[in-house]
């Protein structure tokens, strides 16, 4: 195994094609080829698989080349400290449950300590690809939330992943509503006050179990439900539809504009929100700066319990 040969690995991951990874790595296609097999020969494992929509990553492939992902960075690492060579492009990715605050941060920490070339993603996602994207180090941090019942299925699956929790914040369960809803009067909401509206909720993908959804009380029971896969999306419903979803209350209204509103939801419940990284390996020193970013943000918000 060299070096090389995981940068090939992760980059016909990435392009999941072999022709676009031998073009971006200058190399030829049955050059790239060959190098793949040797990998595959020395671990004894499969890497990709060909299908009609083109290279996929077999399970150990995907195990693999989150592997070669860290060692690949540590290698940056160890030459811009000690040879002063540059490595390149800054790479950095997160997944996330739908937070304005997680992207608030994420726009502070590109601002703060992105360099000339980068390459950030943000991750708006389902609650379990979360933990898949964290597991296999696609995503150097994920951010999503426990309580009472989703927490023992959400904790198995992160010490079955290897993954740990650390908490951020509890916030009081909130809806939220567009500004011109009939409940934006109200000073506090009932379970009862959203029996006539439309609820949303984020779709949740094969693994759409009650424990993996983004909403608290994802089991009460509501006659207009519409399940939506953005955070855009959701807001125009919710303000087009006079449509809610009960979330943590917490808002950037600098991102989202002043038509959504929260409400505090009166009922005995709580969401503990945090975000989730590999045990076994240490965070990366934009990981520690985005978590920073995290806790100044949500140490100032006034839903917090």
């Amino acid at each position: 195994m060299t070096l090389k040969q995981l940068q090939y690995a992760v980059t016909v991951a990435d392009t999941g094609n072999i022709t676009e990874a031998s073009r971006r790595l200058f190399i030829s296609q049955p050059s790239l080829t060959s190098a793949i097999h040797e990998l595959e020969n020395e671990y004894g494992i499969t890497l990709f698989t060909r299908s009609n929509k083109g290279i996929e990553l077999t399970p150990d492939g995907d195990e693999f080349v989150g592997y070669a992902r860290q060692v690949l960075e540590q290698a940056a690492l160890i030459d811009e400290r000690y040879a002063g060579q540059s490595s390149g492009k800054q790479r950095f990715c997160v997944s996330s449950q739908h937070y304005s605050f997680v992207v608030e941060a994420f726009v502070e920490l590109l601002k703060k300590y992105g360099k000339d070339k980068y390459e950030f993603h943000m991750r708006e996602t389902q609650t379990y690809d979360i933990i898949e994207d964290v597991a296999h180090l696609r995503s150097e941090i994920g951010i999503l939330y426990l309580n009472r019942f989703n927490e023992t299925i959400i904790k198995k699956a992160l010490r079955d992943n290897g993954l740990i929790f650390e908490p951020l914040f509890t916030a009081k369960p909130h809806v939220f509503i567009g500004k011109n809803n009939p409940l934006a009067q109200k000073s506090s909401i009932t379970p009862a006050d959203l029996t006539p509206f439309p609820r949303l909720s984020y779709e949740q993908g094969s693994h759409n179990s009650f424990y993996f959804s983004e909403e608290i009380l994802s089991t009460m029971d509501c006659d207009k439900e519409l399940v939506v896969c953005d955070r855009a999306t959701l807001f125009n419903l919710l303000i087009g539809l006079n449509g809610y979803t009960i979330c943590s209350g917490v808002i950037s209204k600098e991102l989202n504009g002043p038509n959504i509103i929260a409400k505090p939801l009166y009922v005995d419940d709580y969401m503990e929100i945090g975000y989730i990284l590999p045990a076994a390996i240490r965070p990366s020193q934009l990981t520690t700066n985005y978590i920073e970013i995290l806790k100044e943000l949500t140490y100032s918000q006034p839903t917090l319990l």
